[in-house]
């Protein structure tokens, strides 16, 4: 990406020292700590200060985790189980049931493709009406046999095609907000990637909601919100920034509860570390909130809704 530019030039020139010690056999491991040392304050920095837009393009790396790579990682047993029992199945959520760390858990997650093959069978992440059913018929399965949930949140939006407005795309988002805030089972939701409308909002009222570092969760896109408000393509930092779409802002807003730490450079990096530190923010909050009455639980994932945001009233 544009803002590593400088560390790829470090990376370079460590990698041109390492083969030239190596032609010439003499030791440059100093010098070459020296600048290893220096890669690694600097991308330190770098990541720090990161821009929303920055963010934004990072959770949009081609090769950060999806919901099946953390699926691989920390679930045992997992069976996926397809189809909304009213149309088709929707490649492009995932859901099914598994273990973490020993206890069953319902999955459900936004998956995206690595090749434009695969990103065209899942639809870029962008679900249907019929992948909103098949998690909200998961989510009731879950309810049924008293199992958490766990849903990770990586999609541009719902798909915004003809058929899927035919299919009832808004009605399929709206019940699943309805019916998730009264899901009488304990509700944990990631931001693994980029969080898009209400497309991830229909898989994201839950009792604990969570954010990798490096991801972002808004209400439009910045493209689009740049479309709308300037018709000015060129405005996307201004409005990524406006747009308060950033983990560390976000929990400043109230809006969720924590954030994630990814590897140093984003969670592209070390699919593993990242996968780990998600498994254990997962458990720590399952064990926070397992014990609460379904009443409790309700109640509080209601209260926890109902006081975002705050309204000034100048008189």
């Amino acid at each position: 990406m544009e803002f590593e530019k400088n560390l790829k030039n470090i990376k370079v020139k460590i990698e041109e020292l390492k083969k030239f010690s190596k032609d010439k056999e003499i030791d440059l491991s100093l010098e070459i700590k020296k600048l290893e040392a220096e890669k690694e304050k600097m991308a330190i920095e770098i990541y720090k200060n990161l821009s929303s837009w920055e963010r934004v393009l990072v959770a949009r790396h081609p090769r950060r985790p999806y919901t099946l790579d953390y699926i691989e990682r920390i679930v045992e047993d997992f069976e996926e189980l397809h189809g909304d029992r009213l149309f088709k199945d929707d490649p492009a959520i995932i859901g099914g049931i598994g273990k973490i760390d020993g206890k069953r858990f319902v999955i459900i997650g936004h998956q995206k493709g690595r090749d434009m093959e695969s990103n065209i069978y899942r639809n870029f992440g962008m679900a249907n009406p019929e992948g909103y059913r098949k998690a909200l018929r998961l989510m009731k399965l879950a309810e049924r046999f008293k199992l958490p949930v766990l849903t990770l949140i990586d999609t541009a939006g719902a798909y915004p095609g003809i058929d899927a407005e035919k299919h009832g795309q808004g009605e399929a988002i709206a019940r699943n907000l309805m019916e998730m805030a009264g899901l009488s089972t304990p509700i944990i939701a990631v931001v693994i990637g980029e969080g898009g409308s209400g497309g991830a909002l229909a898989l994201g009222v839950a009792d604990r909601v969570f954010m990798l570092e490096n991801s972002v969760y808004s209400v439009i896109s910045p493209e689009g919100g740049a479309a709308i408000l300037y018709n000015d393509p060129t405005r996307v930092q201004q409005v990524a920034n406006d747009l308060k779409i950033s983990a560390d802002q976000l929990r400043d807003l109230g809006v969720i509860d924590d954030i994630i730490l990814e590897p140093l450079g984003g969670a592209h990096r070390d699919h593993e570390m990242m996968a780990k530190n998600l498994k254990i923010k997962v458990l720590e909050a399952y064990e926070e909130i397992k014990d609460f009455t379904l009443i409790e639980l309700k109640d509080k994932r209601y209260e926890k809704f109902r006081k975002m945001g705050e309204v000034n009233q100048e008189v």
